[in-house]
């Protein structure tokens, strides 16, 4: 499955151990709440969607790498007690709280939230001395003489042995006490991470048109050759950040994320054409509707790829253009329903409702006026019923936020070019389409 899957089942087994009887009892018994083990290749998000899914369950969470832990510092450390039994005096061993049980109970006071998610990553890369108390843990919460506190649910992550030497590979007995995901690596549940994450957008408009060069790990008599998901993601903070501070970012720059010569070359090529077309590309005038026919007319004869880029460019703007009505949107609407809770409402709450009423309004009727002079642009420069609109239409039918400004502004160009290419919102009809023309390049 890819990690956009693994992400939901997560999330609805998170609710079922989460969830109470009327005397507030967890009914799912500990022992059958099984731990979860996200098996797939290194960089494909399996460590990135555990802090999204605690944040979005509302919930508090903890993280470890398991091959920084000892024996020692995962089941505490022995210390000698004093004990009486039956009138005799003895010395006898016990051991300090566990560092990861500590950690847990640290969070709880921190955040003040009784639930959570411990997410142990490299659970396969344990030592041999700590297997037995791993499976005890995995099976029954306990670490030592110390026990997981109710309410924490348990998720671990590992890769394969052939990305790592130092992975164990499970027996059945430990197997049969998790709940194994299968982690294969997936663009599309990348692409939908990337657009919230803000990826670089040459990033995403490359890995549109290259797929296959999403994700690839391989043995060669040259060394090691890998790309993956992580890779293009640290890439994109390094050029945002290069960018921002005006640093050049060449190819050395790009082979140290992207380890294969042949894609990095490549994304070395498309970026710098995309890095040319973001300065000439005139985006103020065609956002203001002030390009004439025959300044659109010029991009018309461009190669494909640079079609592509101007799309991008022109989607990115878009994207940060309805993000920022979409924000200020939610923001009028929760304080509406806050201020219609309240018995008396003040004069400069009003004021300050109705002055937002007023800002909103006014960015919906800029938002709504830019995306429908994008359309006369890519009407004119390429056609109302060509491959590029499709493509378009498909990034920003795609698009969380265009596409929810979209459904809640409306735009009679966006719904004139979905009549004419039969799609409707964001359907497979469209994928399809898209996918169908990337492939023909």
């Amino acid at each position: 499955m890819n990690i956009k899957e693994a992400k939901k089942q997560i999330k609805e087994a998170a609710g079922l151990y989460f969830k109470k009887d009327s005397n507030g009892q967890y009914i799912l018994p500990l022992g059958k709440q099984r731990p979860f083990f996200l098996l797939g290749s290194p960089g494909v998000g399996k460590t990135a969607i555990m802090s999204q899914i605690a944040e979005e369950l509302g919930v508090a969470y903890v993280s470890y790498s398991m091959t920084h832990h000892t024996r020692q510092s995962a089941l505490g450390l022995p210390v000698i007690c004093h004990e009486s039994y039956e009138g005799m005096d003895y010395d006898i061993s016990r051991y300090t709280m566990s560092e990861i049980i500590a950690s847990v109970y640290d969070e709880m006071r921190k955040t003040g939230k009784k639930e959570g998610i411990l997410f142990l990553d490299e659970i396969n890369c344990v030592s041999e001395t700590l297997s037995p108390a791993m499976l005890l843990f995995l099976q029954y919460k306990i670490f030592g003489s110390y026990k997981l506190p109710e309410g924490w649910m348990i998720v671990t992550a590992g890769n394969p042995p052939e990305y790592n030497r130092q992975v164990r590979e499970f027996d059945v007995v430990t197997l049969d006490r998790m709940r194994v995901l299968d982690i294969e690596a997936d663009y599309d549940s990348f692409r939908e991470y990337a657009i919230e994450q803000s990826v670089h957008p040459a990033v995403i408009s490359y890995l549109d048109e290259k797929k296959d060069h999403f994700y690839k790990v391989e043995n060669t008599v040259e060394g090691k050759r890998y790309v993956t998901a992580r890779g293009w993601e640290d890439l994109s903070s390094i050029i945002k950040l290069s960018e921002k501070e005006s640093i050049v970012v060449d190819i050395n720059t790009v082979k140290g994320f992207l380890r294969d010569e042949q894609i990095a070359g490549s994304f070395m090529a498309y970026y710098e054409l995309y890095d040319s077309y973001r300065r000439k590309l005139p985006v103020a005038k065609v956002l203001d509707g002030e390009m004439t026919d025959e300044e659109c007319m010029e991009y018309r004869s461009n190669e494909f790829d640079e079609k592509i880029i101007v799309i991008s460019i022109l989607t990115e703007q878009l994207r940060s253009i309805t993000s920022k009505v979409n924000a200020e949107t939610e923001r009028l609407v929760t304080m509406s329903v806050k201020l219609k809770e309240k018995e008396q409402t003040s004069e400069e709450e009003a004021n300050n409702l109705s002055n937002l009423k007023v800002e909103c309004k006014l960015l919906a009727i800029a938002g709504t006026k830019k995306l429908s002079n994008v359309f006369s642009f890519m009407d004119r420069a390429y056609g109302d019923d060509g491959s590029e609109m499709t493509l378009f239409m498909t990034g920003i039918s795609l698009d969380k936020d265009i596409s929810g400004f979209i459904a809640r502004f409306g735009n009679e160009e966006y719904n004139n070019h979905a009549s004419k290419l039969q799609i409707s919102g964001r359907g497979e009809l469209l994928k399809e389409k898209c996918k169908q023309i990337i492939e023909g390049i």
